[in-house]
């Protein structure tokens, strides 16, 4: 049987989450792998704490529940390390990766113990600087390609730059931002 590799994704809604899962499968699934992407609905609004998961795998998927024993898990917002258990199942031989400005070190001790592999980018940062404004799910979406390995950097940049075409084919700056934003992103995550 092949390994499935599942990321749970926690973030604040509006701030990309859902769309940045769903993009990590679109993406894999351009390799050739099964794959699912899907939100965890329920009450949330702007700001609430929200959850989105990916699933990859080299053979059909037969899983259709949310993610409780992820491989890798995403922070979108550094905040919810302070009232979201976001490491609940985490396998330890998968990885954490935040996006916050500070070291994996500083920010173990708000990990619930957990003992695996912690990374750390600074998204805000990334996506202030190339995209010009605060947002974060691009940078955390290259981020997550990088520490996973879920596919080749090559295959990721190429996938995303035909998708960002496509979707904004009247926005070259947009397309430009973001292509910024996930080149830069590969090369800075902390902690690999």
């Amino acid at each position: 049987m092949s390994k499935v590799v599942e990321v749970r994704w926690h973030g604040r809604g509006g701030q990309g989450a859902k769309t940045a899962s769903e993009l990590l499968a679109a993406a894999a699934f351009n390799t050739g792998k099964y794959v699912q992407g899907f939100p965890e609905y329920g009450p949330e609004r702007m700001g609430a704490p929200i959850a989105a998961f990916t699933r990859i795998s080299d053979e059909q998927i037969r899983i259709h529940s949310n993610i409780y024993e992820p491989n890798y898990v995403v922070v979108i917002d550094e905040t919810l390390l302070d009232c979201v258990n976001v490491t609940a199942g985490l396998k330890e031989d998968g990885a954490i990766v935040v996006n916050t400005s500070k070291s994996p070190e500083e920010i173990k001790p708000a990990l619930e113990g957990y003992k695996g592999r912690v990374c750390t980018i600074d998204a805000r940062a990334i996506s202030e600087e190339c995209i010009g404004r605060n947002i974060p799910n691009t940078p955390m979406l290259a981020a997550i390609v990088k520490v996973s390995g879920v596919m080749s950097e090559g295959e990721f940049l190429k996938d995303m730059e035909t998708s960002l075409q496509s979707k904004f084919a009247d926005k070259p700056h947009v397309i430009d931002g973001n292509m910024k934003a996930v080149t830069r992103a590969v090369k800075e995550v902390n902690g690999i």
